[in-house]
């Protein structure tokens, strides 16, 4: 492993990120911290998306210099790891799994949508992420508790965790690029226009009977509670 907290392969080092905290360096104290570091790269992401966050901005930040911020975040696959963390502090969960799983299940997904949405850089960056740090890990302990009377064993368990996760994220990024789209009226009834004109062109009957059937609430805290449940309700725990 590299003094840089990095593995061989370029990977982030666990070990050395969660469980080696930053020696203080020799010489005058910094004025500045890795939680300050990582709170300012948050601060940005959720301002003006995951792009602008590099080295040089976050050191901007902080008003520090760029070459100093590398030995609390290497690289910025670091950061976003630091990231990550950092805002899974939020996902707290104060009482304990009522013993229905299904609908703690739900409760959890909904804490992660919210969760999401307040920081919509999320689903991509956990697209990428493999490295659970202490706040996360408090979190799945939840998620796992949630899960005892369900009976599966410990993979089967961290699997639904990420399938959840998963889900989760899938339906925001969905939800934050129709929010953008809606905020088009032009777009959407042209897409409205299009789907009514193939609809009746007769070579779609399967699509036509779709959208002829009785419509369902739309809103997008309908919508993710409708999809939750078919998830959800329609685990095998067997």
């Amino acid at each position: 492993m590299s003094s840089d907290g990095r593995s061989g392969g370029g990977a982030v080092d666990p070990e050395q990120l969660w469980l080696r905290p930053t020696e203080p360096r020799r010489g005058r104290r910094p004025t500045f911290s890795r939680e300050a570091i990582t709170a300012a790269a948050v601060a940005l992401a959720d301002a003006e998306g995951l792009d602008v966050v590099t080295m040089r901005r976050v050191a901007a930040e902080v008003g520090a210099g760029v070459m100093s911020l590398y030995s609390y975040a290497p690289d910025k696959e670091t950061l976003l790891e630091l990231m990550v963390d950092h805002v899974s502090g939020e996902l707290t969960v104060t009482d304990p799994p009522s013993g229905d799983w299904r609908t703690d299940l739900k409760t959890v997904a909904h804490l992660q949508r919210t969760h999401m949405l307040r920081h919509p850089w999320l689903p991509a960056a956990l697209t990428t992420r493999r490295v659970p740090g202490p706040n996360t890990l408090a979190f799945l302990e939840h998620v796992l508790a949630v899960l005892r009377p369900t009976g599966l064993d410990g993979a089967a368990k961290l699997e639904v965790f990420a399938q959840l996760t998963a889900f989760v994220a899938g339906h925001v990024a969905h939800e934050i690029a129709q929010a953008a789209v809606s905020r088009s009226p032009d777009r959407s009834a042209a897409e409205a226009r299009y789907l009514a004109a193939v609809a009746a062109d007769g070579h779609h009957p399967q699509l036509a009977e779709a959208l002829a059937a009785p419509g369902r609430p739309v809103t997008p805290d309908a919508t993710f509670t409708r999809f939750l449940g078919r998830l959800i309700d329609g685990l095998d725990t067997g």
